[in-house]
């Protein structure tokens, strides 16, 4: 049994390709894991705070130094945390918007970079204290990312890599709905996606 955090990003609901990626995903986990626990987390459907400087200063605020206003502007953020630290396996939809991920996607992102909690700093740079977590990525995009000339402007699973390595999450893998706009490509887009899926 696994316990599964999914992310939805997308602002298109049930017609999102990204989410109906995601699901599919979800589905061939629950397919290898009977028994697993999902939490779904709509980021549309959360309040999530942008940082601002109070918040950035709370976030480096030792927690035996903590009053009732610090707990107040960290409690989405430790809520967000303890989220991700519960969850085996992380299942996120992300679809390509201005090139890269949603605002909220972002915002979540933010939230969970916590320096001393989810990364910490070694002799040789950052260290990742997010261990033995796998990540899924569903993405999607109108065009076309994964090769080709507009493969230099995908900011989406590279920056996810990147971001989640910083966590200590190395193992992530992106499965792609892309061509999504695309003639020729748009009908199958999807189903290619979902054909792509290989749980390891």
């Amino acid at each position: 049994m696994k316990r599964i955090l999914h992310l939805i990003s997308s602002i298109q609901g049930n017609q999102s390709y990204s989410l109906q990626l995601s699901r599919a995903i979800l589905k061939k986990i629950l397919d290898k894991y009977p028994g697993s626990v999902v939490e779904e987390v709509d980021l549309n459907n959360v309040n999530i705070p942008h940082i601002n400087s109070s918040l950035l200063q709370s976030m480096f605020t030792p927690a035996d130094k903590y009053t009732e206003e610090t707990r107040a502007l960290l409690r989405y953020s430790d809520e967000a945390v303890a989220q991700l630290l519960a969850a085996d396996i992380v299942v996120v939809g992300a679809p390509l918007y201005n090139l890269t991920v949603p605002s909220t996607l972002k915002a979540w992102l933010d939230h969970i970079t916590r320096a001393g909690i989810t990364f910490g700093y070694g002799e040789n740079g950052p260290v990742g204290l997010v261990k033995d977590k796998k990540v899924y990525v569903a993405m999607s995009s109108g065009g076309v990312y994964a090769d080709g000339p507009a493969k230099g402007a995908d900011f989406v699973a590279p920056y996810l890599k990147s971001v989640f390595g910083l966590l200590g999450m190395t193992d992530v893998t992106v499965f792609r709905a892309e061509g999504v706009k695309v003639a020729g490509l748009k009908d199958t887009a999807l189903a290619k996606g979902i054909e792509s899926i290989i749980i390891d």
